[in-house]
C-alpha cells in the first residue's frame, strides 16, 4: 500500500526526490544493492566487505615487519636556562622585520549611523561620537589598540602624547575575542 501512495506522490515530488528515486532504481537494476529488492541491508553488506578487506589487509602486514620500518628520532638534550632556537641554525634576526612598515591611527571616537543619515551629511554637519570631550583617544596599530593618548601641538603639527600603554598579554586577550 506504501508502494502505491509513492506511485502517486511521484508527481509531486520534488526534483531532488525525483533524483534518489532514479539512483536507487538503477542501483537496484545494476545489482549494487546486494541482493536485496528494499535495499536496506546494502550498507551492512559493504561494511561487512570492508571490514573483510581490512581484516585481510592486516593480516598480509604482521607486526613484525611493521616495527622493522619504525625507528626512534634521537632527541637532543638541551641545558637548563639555554636558549633554544628552532632548528640547528643561529638565533632569527629580528632587525629583519624592524623596517616594515605599520600604520598608527588615532580614534576620537565612533558611531553608527543609518545609510540615509550618511547620505544627507554636508558641510557644517555635526556627528555625535560616543566618548566624552577630554576622553583619552584610542591608539591603533593596524586596527590593534595598543595605547590611550591626548592630543598635543608639535611645531604647528598635532602629535599625541601616550598616557597609557596596553600590556602584550592584554593585547593578545583582545585580539583572541
Amino acid at each position: 500500500m506504501a508502494d502505491d501512495n509513492k506511485k502517486d506522490d511521484k508527481d509531486e515530488l520534488s526534483e531532488d526526490e525525483k533524483l534518489a528515486a532514479e539512483w536507487e532504481s538503477a542501483m537496484e537494476d545494476s545489482g549494487d544493492s546486494g541482493g536485496e529488492s528494499d535495499g536496506s541491508d546494502s550498507g551492512d553488506d559493504r561494511n561487512d566487505e570492508w571490514a573483510a578487506a581490512m581484516e585481510e589487509a592486516g593480516e598480509s602486514d604482521d607486526g613484525d615487519d611493521e616495527d622493522d620500518k619504525v625507528r626512534t628520532a634521537p632527541m637532543e638534550e638541551f641545558p637548563e636556562g639555554s636558549k633554544i632556537s628552532p632548528g640547528n641554525g643561529p638565533a632569527p634576526d629580528l632587525d629583519v622585520i624592524l623596517d616594515i612598515p605599520v600604520t598608527i591611527s588615532m580614534e576620537v571616537g565612533n558611531t553608527q549611523i543609518p545609510i540615509r543619515n550618511l547620505l544627507q551629511l554636508n558641510q557644517g554637519s555635526v556627528i555625535e561620537l560616543d566618548r566624552l570631550a577630554g576622553e583619552p583617544l584610542d591608539v591603533l596599530v593596524n586596527g590593534t589598540l595598543i595605547a590611550h593618548g591626548e592630543v598635543v601641538m608639535v611645531n604647528e603639527k598635532f602629535g599625541i602624547r601616550l598616557t597609557d600603554v596596553i600590556s602584550p598579554g592584554e593585547r593578545i586577550k583582545r585580539l583572541q575575542k
